[in-house]
């Protein structure tokens, strides 16, 4: 039934042709002979499509339907019909060329198809009238350029698809939200002509710069049906790809087919296994209903995108129902898959709509090519893959692409995305306005099943390319074996290695998001040959306190430096010699002296001036008198040798008070002073590196860092006075012997030695900053970056200080410090008594000035009026005087100006009589 019903359609249609092929030799007016009245009209559409492929056969069903639809919704005036042509996926010979057959031997009056930009270019460059016909182009790929559009005479190309820009953003946004920082690119050659493909890879990388990351490779694949032995070319490529350490792949461009063949592969292979990623564009995973569900049990893990399209609406599920049958009824070889439309279909079918309506608008209307393809460019409405509008020459619409993550024989939706909203779980729409559902925190995407079965975000990548146990070399010969420790246990018979580095790789290594195998071998060189061997792959990384310097950049990265560094000079120290002349004096400081004389003369002013209020005899004299008694009684009160009789309870009160002071700074002067004659006091024996290079001194430092090579370019020392040590317990012998005059370690080098060594010795001179320990690892290494992120995440949280604490700085001996402090006591320990001292002071003089004044009124204010009347006379005086001197000064100005003023007026009397 279905076979009689397939002759009849293709008898109907061969029909069809040879009344347009005899309309065509009748009639010659119209768009390319089309409209020969203003009825009987006949539209013809070129499709060109890929008969084999999925995509070929859902895009010539759609286009059916559509025909079918309008035709049915339209008057017998005007017909549509459709002219297929087919190609081969990945064919050399361009499509241009069949578009070519087309015009020439089906007069067709617009052409659909997989035209890219290119092959478009080419069509119009056949003949000069073919620069008219409307190409819509469905190519999944295809990118587009405004500017051939807006020429004068352009090839007239209407991009139907959407731009591959957003699917390439789409996958940047998905290698961005699980951080991974390099990739390799898949794809299926789809058209050898178009340079379309390459274009791909640069979209790509585009994309991924915005997240951090690039493309580590890149592999193109020739079409899958032009390959004699398709399986074993896909093989020998995976084979290239399975030794690299990226281990993310992205599936850019495939047709159906060629997916399946590769993951079918790729599982033999066991690339689909844990810490592999594989992601596959809109171009595949829109076609993953189609497939049988047994042969999704090759793709496990994987992840992809699509169209997302209204599947809900009343006309998609009419147009579901449609499709299914039609395509089962035409390929019933494919009953067993489930026919769902692809958006791909539903494009095709949405533009053959486009054509159609722009072809009924020019029914009645001689019309050029020309104005079909301005009337196509004017469509506006809703279709099945959303609203049909074009800008530009290109679909306007937004792209939102569903998220998807095969699991069993099926797949499911993790996430949604578009380049408005990023990820999100769902848009809502209130008042006309879509609102994003979702945390907008990077966190919208739901629980992923990766490949292998595991929920744990896969690192995406492995040293070596496979998934082995990482070689990391620790230096064996260090000098200061509290950072690294290498000891063979004979009972074990095995090699034990330790140390504050180790633990803090350790402690780092916790905090990746993955499990990192590593074993730690010992590595006997020198810090410099240990960089080396990393860049040569000898090992995959190295531990250990390697200083982080710009010299060895050019063989290894460094991860974030996990502790500072800077190169230190530690020296023997000196006793200072004590100069005998006012050692006394060295007790105080200068400002408590001077305070101290302050209070004394104040306390002897304040005590006079109240007996002298109170009339005591032994306060009284003349005023020189007056002035050497203040002043001895000063001195004298100290030691209670005053003459005077004191009979004030104010001035006992100040007396009592400053001599507790007295008793308490003269305690603490006896202690300063004996502690300054007894105790010795050091300084460093060298003060800074001039000082050795003068002398031509010898110098001691670890010989198997890069210390040597900086003392001779940096400092400038000669390499003949650099003597190497391989131990920390050398350097004390080698100062004891005299073969060193100083010695230079790196920052916590030192630190850990003047805390073992810290009688004797001590830093001098300048600290030269340096980048700090750190973590080596080869030329683009991955883990760099993720090492850098977990040792920021321990010493935030404090464990690297402990650590240091526990393993560096365990001596409780401290070392003296390179400059002595000023031995003298300040003003600051004494501030408590010193105040009340003088507070009691000030209120005794207050006391003493008011009585003072009370006594001496009378005379006091007769005085006062005495001076104020001579202040008057004198001021009354220097008034008179004054304006005497300028008034006269005045008298004369005036004269003067008077004399001019006649004389001028004289002078214009003279000037009118003549």
């Amino acid at each position: 039934m279905r076979t009689s019903t397939t002759h009849v359609l293709s008898l109907l249609l061969y029909f069809l042709l040879i009344y347009q092929m005899v309309s065509l030799t009748n009639n010659k007016n119209g768009l390319n002979g089309s409209v020969h009245d203003d009825c009987n009209m006949i539209w013809r559409i070129g499709a060109i499509i890929d008969p084999i492929s999925r995509l070929g056969k859902e895009q010539k069903v759609a286009m059916e339907m559509a025909v079918h639809d309008f035709n049915g919704q339209n008057s017998k005036c005007s017909e549509l019909v459709f002219n297929f042509a087919y190609y081969s996926h990945g064919s050399s010979s361009p499509a241009a060329s069949i578009a070519t057959y087309l015009v020439n031997k089906k007069q067709v009056h617009a052409i659909l198809g997989p035209l890219t930009q290119q092959e478009a270019v080419l069509f119009s460059e056949f003949d000069e009238s073919y620069k008219g016909i409307p190409i819509i182009s469905l190519s999944p790929t295809a990118t587009y350029s405004p500017q051939l559009v807006l020429r004068q005479e352009p090839p007239s190309l209407v991009q139907m698809s959407d731009d591959v820009k957003s699917q390439m953003q789409c996958i940047a946004a998905l290698i961005g939200h699980f951080k991974w920082r390099k990739v390799i690119a898949l794809y299926e050659i789809s058209n050898s002509f178009s340079n379309m493909d390459s274009g791909l890879i640069t979209h790509l990388s585009d994309s991924l710069k915005v997240v951090d990351s690039s493309v580590e490779y890149h592999l193109a694949f020739p079409p899958l049906f032009s390959v004699s032995n398709s399986r074993l070319f896909i093989q020998k490529e995976l084979e290239k790809l399975k030794t690299k350490n990226v281990k993310v792949f992205v599936v850019i461009q495939s047709s159906l087919d060629f997916g399946l063949v590769l993951f079918e592969v790729a599982t033999e292979m066991g690339m689909m296994g844990k810490d592999y990623v594989w992601i596959i564009s809109d171009n595949m995973a829109s076609f993953l209903d189609s497939v049988e569900p047994s042969v999704l049990l090759n793709m496990q893990g994987v992840i992809g995108f699509k169209s997302n399209v209204n599947d809900k609406s009343e006309s998609f599920r009419q147009f579901n129902a449609k499709f299914r049958r039609m395509y089962r009824s035409e390929y019933p070889e494919e009953e067993e898959g489930s026919p769902s439309p692809s958006f791909y279909a539903l494009k095709a079918y949405d533009a053959t709509w486009a054509i159609a309506k722009a072809m009924k608008n020019l029914t009645k209307v001689k019309s050029s090519s020309s104005e079909l393809v301005k009337t196509i460019l004017l469509s506006d409405f809703e279709g099945l893959s959303g609203k049909v509008s074009f800008k530009n020459g290109v679909i306007f619409q937004k792209p939102n692409f569903k998220i998807i993550n095969v699991f069993g024989k099926s797949y499911r939706e993790v996430s949604f995305w578009s380049p408005e909203f990023g990820f999100f779980n769902d848009l809502v729409e209130y008042n006309g306005v879509k609102l994003k559902i979702g945390n907008g925190l990077g966190g919208d995407l739901e629980s992923i099943l990766w490949p292998g079965g595991k929920q744990t975000v896969p690192k995406g990548w492995a040293i070596g390319g496979l998934e082995k146990t990482l070689k990391i070399g620790v230096p064996a010969k260090g000098a200061f074996n509290q950072f690294v420790t290498v000891d063979f246990n004979q009972e074990r018979n095995e090699t034990i290695i330790g140390g504050f580095s180790v633990h803090v790789f350790e402690a780092v290594v916790r905090q990746l998001p993955y499990y990192l195998p590593y074993v730690l071998v010992p590595f006997y060189g020198t810090y410099d040959e240990m960089v080396v061997g990393v860049s040569n792959k000898n090992l995959d990384a190295a531990v250990g306190d390697t200083e982080i310097m710009a010299d060895r950049y050019e063989y290894a990265e460094f991860s974030q430096p996990y502790i500072d560094s800077g190169l230190v000079m530690i020296v023997t120290e000196r006793p200072i010699l004590k100069k005998p002349h006012f050692i006394v004096i060295k007790a105080f400081k200068l400002k408590l002296w001077i305070l101290l004389a302050v209070m004394s003369m104040s306390t002897g002013v304040v005590i006079w001036l109240n007996e002298y209020v109170n009339n005591n005899p032994d306060f009284s004299g003349s005023f020189p008198q007056l002035i050497g008694s203040m002043l001895w009684f000063s001195v004298t009160v100290l030691s209670f040798s005053q003459r005077e009789l004191i009979k004030s309870n104010l001035s006992r009160l100040v007396l009592t008070t400053w001599l507790c002071v007295v008793v308490v700074v003269t305690a603490c002067f006896t202690a300063v002073l004996s502690s300054i004659m007894t105790v010795p006091r050091l300084e460093p024996s060298i003060l800074d590196v001039d000082y050795l290079i003068r002398t031509n001194a010898a110098v001691g430092c670890n010989g198997n860092s890069f210390i040597v090579r900086y003392l001779v370019n940096s400092l400038h020392l000669k390499p003949e006075n650099i003597k190497k040590i391989s131990s920390i317990s050398d350097y004390p012998k080698a100062f004891e012997k005299g073969e060193i005059s100083a010695a230079f370690f790196v920052a916590p080098h030192a630190k850990v030695f003047l805390s073992k060594y810290c009688k004797g010795y001590t830093k001098s001179g300048p600290v030269f900053k340096l980048g700090g320990f750190g973590f080596v690892f080869p030329k683009g290494s991955p883990l760099a970056v993720d090492i850098s992120e977990a040792v920021l995440k321990v010493s935030q949280s404090g464990e690297i200080n402990q650590l240091e604490e526990q393993m560096l700085i365990s001596s409780n001996c401290s070392s003296s410090s390179a400059k002595e402090q000023d031995p003298g006591l300040g003003p600051e320990l004494f501030s408590g008594p010193l105040l009340i001292s003088g507070v009691i002071c000030g209120i005794v003089l207050l006391i003493s000035i008011a009585r003072l004044v009370r006594r001496h009124w009378l005379n006091l204010s007769s005085t006062l009026a005495n001076y104020a009347n001579v202040v008057y006379i004198w001021a009354s005086l220097v008034f008179t005087q004054c304006y005497t001197i300028l008034g006269l000064r005045f008298f004369k100005d005036s004269s003067t100006v008077i004399d001019q003023r006649s004389n001028n007026q004289q002078n214009g009397e003279i000037t009118e009589v003549f």
